[in-house]
């Protein structure tokens, strides 16, 4: 599961940390900082077309063949055991995968006692990194475009595990390459890349500000 996530660096960084080409990218002060991006709002993406660049996309994935936007509201998350074979997914792993920009995310730990506690989860150091995901174009009757993505889950790793059991897939730099391969790539070549993330990892309990979509500040992180 992956509901809440920051971007809060210096955009700029963003250009050398993924090697974009800033000629085909918007304005990156449109990007921040953000202290609680939640589904529905625009995200950072580098789609897998060239040159490397980034889009802005709404989060939560709406099929191209989708009747009504509000299926993308339940489409924020994609479960990699079965993303190859979902219809809602299965087209767009094979032809239309992204990375999602990221410098930390939210989880909810349960407590014994009733009640959950929200943890901030950085890489260490707290550099930037991707979320594997999946991008789609939907075509209202208006003929306008509207660009979505959805963020890929996995099992979740020693960090993790302790919070949730679920973690989105986070993409090693050394395979950003493979991940954003163009045009369509056999199931199995893809979901080889779908793994816990086995790099360090800290995770510390935060504000329960997060909760709420309305508060977006660093308080939340501290």
């Amino acid at each position: 599961m992956c509901g809440r996530f920051t971007l809060t660096v210096d955009p700029a960084d963003l250009l050398d940390a993924f090697a974009l080409d800033a000629g085909a990218s918007p304005d990156l002060s449109l990007l921040g900082p953000r202290f609680n991006i939640a589904p529905t709002q625009a995200v950072a993406v580098i789609p897998n077309t060239s040159p490397r660049h980034l889009e802005l996309m709404r989060w939560g994935l709406i099929p191209s063949w989708a009747k009504d936007p509000k299926i993308g509201n339940s489409l924020i998350n994609a479960r990699g055991e079965t993303v190859a074979e979902k219809p809602a997914f299965r087209s767009a792993f094979k032809r239309r995968r992204c990375l999602i920009l990221t410098d930390g995310f939210y989880e909810w730990k349960k407590e014994a006692g009733g009640g959950k506690t929200p943890y901030y989860i950085q890489l260490a150091g707290g550099r930037p990194f991707a979320f594997a995901g999946l991008w789609e174009v939907w075509r209202p009757a208006d003929g306008s475009e509207l660009p979505t993505c959805t963020i890929i889950t996995t099992a979740p790793n020693d960090v993790m595990a302790p919070l949730h059991d679920r973690m989105p897939v986070i993409v090693p730099p050394e395979r950003y390459g493979a991940w954003l391969a163009e045009g369509e790539r056999p199931a199995p070549e893809m979901l080889d890349l779908i793994q816990p993330y086995a790099g360090a990892m800290t995770a510390r309990p935060v504000s329960t500000r997060v909760n709420s979509p309305r508060f977006d500040d660093p308080s939340l992180v501290e």
